[in-house]
């Protein structure tokens, strides 16, 4: 930690020893990146303006994000700035910086935030950083009129202020309301060491249900196969290629084998079913529905 803050006050003090460019150097500047890819240029425009960059990102520091980090990211949004900046349109570089640079900061909070995505849309991102100053102002101004706010009533306020949806409003308090925490984490000192994950339940199947669904199958199988020994060659031929191929015949292809019409296929397909379904009741009452 020491280190850390030697090193974000050596970075604030070189930021702060940069030269000030006016707008004519800062032209020359953008120019000589654009056109001609002077790294030099690029440079010197980015130490000119770190000092911004710096600003900005101390200002996110409430989030618990390292100001280190903070600073990075901000120096990614300025680069970004830099190569994107068309000198041509007559805006300063500052004024253009700014938008990346806080774009930056603010895509690394968000994902830093939490291991559960935050937020990816302009109004969940508008959410994230305004709702906690939003809901503190509505707060104060009912007090000072005298008004007293429910949970629902203020998030509609916020709602309607911020322009987003009631629902973005309660998924993100909610989402803000509390930190992760590890599964691995104790539940508390009594418990004997017994862990979160511990509680979780299992979604597996358990030993019973296995055995059940593969005594089931073997029995559904076992029917199946007697209702099919029932059946002519021609009969198991036929439900064999209607039923049971990954990629099923049509009755015209199999009239065309079978050197028959396509209604007479049918009728020996409906015909074969028939007898399978009386083998199978005969066996088990249970097995009717397989076939209806």
């Amino acid at each position: 930690m020491a280190l850390d803050n030697v090193r974000e006050m050596s970075l604030s003090r070189t930021a702060m020893k940069a030269e000030l460019l006016d707008a004519e150097t800062e032209l020359r500047l953008a120019y000589a990146w654009r056109d001609e890819r002077d790294e030099a240029a690029l440079h010197r425009l980015i130490t000119a303006y770190m000092r911004l960059a710096i600003s900005m990102a101390s200002k996110f520091k409430r989030y618990g994000a390292p100001m280190n980090d903070l600073i990075q990211e901000a120096g990614l949004g300025l680069m970004k700035a830099a190569d994107k900046f068309d000198p041509d349109r007559g805006v300063r570089f500052s004024t253009y910086a700014v938008w990346w640079i806080k774009a930056s900061i603010q895509d690394y909070v968000m994902r830093n935030w939490s291991m559960v995505r935050t937020g990816s849309t302009s109004s969940q991102k508008s959410l994230f950083f305004n709702l906690r100053r939003v809901q503190a102002r509505l707060e104060r101004e009912s007090q000072a009129a005298g008004q007293t706010l429910d949970k629902h009533q203020l998030r509609q306020m916020i709602s309607t202020e911020i322009g987003v949806p009631l629902h973005d409003v309660e998924m993100m308090e909610g989402r803000l309301s509390g930190s992760d925490y590890s599964l691995n984490a104790t539940q508390s000192a009594e418990d004997e060491g017994r862990e979160w994950i511990d509680a979780l339940e299992d979604d597996s199947a358990q030993a019973a249900e296995t055995v059940e669904h593969s005594h089931d199958t073997a029995q559904l199988r076992a029917w199946l196969l007697s209702a099919m020994n029932a059946l002519n060659e021609r009969e198991r031929f036929i439900v064999r290629e209607r039923k049971l191929r990954d990629q099923p015949r049509t009755l015209e292809s199999l009239g065309q084998e079978l050197s028959l019409s396509k209604e007479r296929v049918r009728q020996l397909e409906a015909a074969a079913f028939t007898k399978m379904r009386k083998s199978l009741e005969s066996q088990s009452r249970e097995v009717h529905h397989f076939l209806v």
